[in-house]
């Protein structure tokens, strides 16, 4: 059993042990990291999902639960460029023509992998929760990132998860929507990541009597983690998966503001936060 699979084991008996479970669409604060939070961590670490969190994309891995565990041509060729949360809807929509139930879909959403070395990460932030506040933005959706991270036992560690809502209507079909509407012409049209976080630093410096964070940390894989580290600053750090959509694009970039550090693990990442504690 690999290093990742152990630690995800003790996350998940962690959590059935002795965490309520939280509801599906909370967007606010745990109560077991209020206090932490009104206390002001220092440090913001933001998270993509797919590919970050975990190790593929949730919405290919939900593919798998139908009976030909791949969807038929038409559909795939459906898909506008821009308009992926659309096309999800459809695909959803799909599923449930389909037969695939409510269960099979958590089902395959539980077991998808995290990406290496992250609960390690997860693990090392949670013991420096007085320090570090974390946040997921992701173009997935609400249903899909709580039941993973719910599983993992890792939920209570993130103070807010920005993504399109999602849940199942009486007919047992998942319901798609998209998390607002925007004017960035870089962005899908359901989503502007950057949007979303200078609207959250603005929001947390005014509940933090003034006082902004020290440092902000963006950790993603995506095209779309392109637009939110522009808003990043000189002190902060953009950490691209190496390879990944995300880190070639940076790479052909000029006057980037934020620090650029490259990571093919969790531990990666880990280092470089333990190297910024040490700074204190």
């Amino acid at each position: 059993m690999n290093e990742d699979l152990v630690i995800y084991v003790i996350f998940s008996l962690a959590y059935f042990d002795v965490k309520p479970v939280q509801s599906l669409h909370s967007m606010t604060a745990p109560s077991s990291l209020t206090h932490a939070a009104d206390q002001g961590q220092r440090f913001l670490v933001l998270f993509d999902f797919d590919e970050t969190i975990i190790h593929e994309s949730s919405d290919d891995a939900v593919v798998r639960a139908l009976p030909g565990q791949r969807l038929p041509d038409w559909l795939k060729n459906c898909y506008r460029e821009g308009h992926y949360n659309e096309h999800m809807q459809k695909v959803l929509a799909y599923m449930a023509e389909e037969g695939v139930s409510k269960g099979s879909i958590h089902s395959a959403v539980e077991k998808i992998p995290p990406t290496p070395g992250l609960l390690n990460l997860l693990q090392y932030l949670q013991s420096h929760q007085n320090d570090f506040e974390l946040v997921v933005i992701s173009d997935a959706n609400m249903y899909f990132i709580e039941t993973w991270l719910e599983r993992a036992g890792v939920r209570s560690l993130f103070r807010k998860i920005f993504t399109n809502p999602a849940s199942f209507d009486a007919t047992g079909r998942l319901v798609l929507l998209p998390f607002h509407s925007h004017s960035c012409s870089h962005c899908p049209d359901n989503m502007c990541k950057q949007v979303i976080l200078r609207e959250y630093l603005a929001g947390r410096q005014k509940e933090r009597g003034g006082e902004p964070f020290q440092r902000v940390f963006y950790v993603g894989d995506g095209a779309n983690d392109i637009c939110p580290s522009l808003a990043l600053g000189p002190r902060d750090t953009a950490f691209p998966r190496r390879g990944f959509p995300m880190h070639r694009l940076l790479q052909g970039m000029q006057q980037f503001k934020a620090n650029i550090v490259p990571w093919d693990s969790g531990e990666d990442i880990m280092d470089c936060l333990k190297k910024v504690m040490k700074e204190r």
